[in-house]
């Protein structure tokens, strides 16, 4: 098994764009309002993941808090985190609940440099084995962090809604109907979610929501 295709540049969004919107009207509508997508690359490995645990259930102004503190303590890397254990973390403005996330994902000493050329299956996988990281937070890792062309977060809520609206259906699809309907969309399916999360700001926008 190999990673699939990799998205790494524009111009790799660009060619998946063209691609859905030669096979789909609905997108081909969607990517004319949406105009270029972005890239959304970020970094990779345990400083990606952290964040995403501290952002969990908070607004991003107490997440950025949270950070802050965490860089000024040092606590960037598993052996710091480790060292700090429970008191120090809370000194840092993590939760009960985060901080047994974070120790946990700090045990759990994962290979990122591995991760980059394992198989979509196994990236999540792996990912999900550690507590406090759930299937969209693998997801969203795979396709944003490892730029994983053909990978789809179909329990986003906000990919759920702009599928109801762009594919017109009488409501909000279940996440496992949705991954269903991206079995079509591959292997373009990141760029398909990057298409849905740009379409469902204009669609809101619309609507009169923010």
């Amino acid at each position: 098994m190999t990673t699939g295709r990799i998205i790494t540049c524009d111009a790799d969004v660009a060619e998946g764009a063209a691609w859905l919107a030669a096979r789909s009207t609905q997108f081909a509508a969607a990517l004319e309002a949406t105009g270029p997508l972005p890239l959304r690359l970020r970094n990779d490995g345990f400083d990606a993941l952290i964040g995403a645990i501290i952002g969990q259930q908070v607004s991003v102004a107490s997440a950025n808090a949270m950070r802050t503190k965490m860089d000024a303590a040092g606590l960037t890397d598993e052996a710091a985190i480790t060292a700090a254990g429970e008191e120090g973390l809370r000194s840092a403005g993590l939760s009960r609940q985060k901080i047994r996330y974070a120790l946990a994902l700090a045990d759990a000493r994962i290979d990122y440099a591995a991760l980059r050329h394992a198989p979509n299956a196994d990236v999540i996988k792996t990912l999900t084995a550690v507590p406090g990281v759930g299937l969209w937070t693998a997801q969203i890792y795979a396709m944003f962090s490892l730029g994983r062309a053909d990978v789809f977060a179909e329990g986003d809520l906000a990919l759920q809604e702009a599928s109801r609206i762009l594919f017109d259906l009488p409501e909000r699809p279940k996440p496992k109907q949705l991954a269903a309907m991206a079995e079509s969309w591959s292997p373009w399916r990141s760029v398909a979610a990057r298409t849905l999360f740009s379409y469902y700001r204009i669609a809101k926008q619309r609507e009169g929501i923010s």
